[in-house]
């Protein structure tokens, strides 16, 4: 699995399942702001990790860790592009474009 629409496929698959253990367990169903906030505590988590692995924290097995918390900032950031009809390879091609013409701009 490679491409970015991969990703976006494998990610909703991963998603509705959750929706599935939810239902099964009685829980509420995640709506697109759930998403948002479990992203936003992943990212502290990972801010933490790369703490550790610039010597700032003590966390074991860091490296697995690390890996890990990219991948569930990853599949959350897929889930809410995908809930928005975001193309992010696009966005992310164009981004990228705007980026560069202004470093370039900047070194003129």
């Amino acid at each position: 699995m490679n491409s970015l629409d991969e990703l976006m496929i494998r990610a909703e698959e991963i998603r509705k399942k959750y929706e599935e253990l939810n239902a099964k367990n009685g829980k509420e169903t995640w709506r697109i702001r759930d998403y948002a906030m479990g992203f936003a505590g992943d990212f502290g988590d990972l801010q933490k990790l790369v703490m550790a692995k610039e010597n700032l924290r003590d966390i074991p097995d860091v490296d697995a860790k690390l890996g890990h918390e990219l991948a569930d900032c990853l599949w959350s950031l897929l889930v809410i592009a995908n809930h928005y009809g975001i193309n992010l390879e696009k966005e992310f091609a164009h981004t990228m474009t705007t980026i560069e013409n202004r470093i370039e701009e900047n070194n003129a």
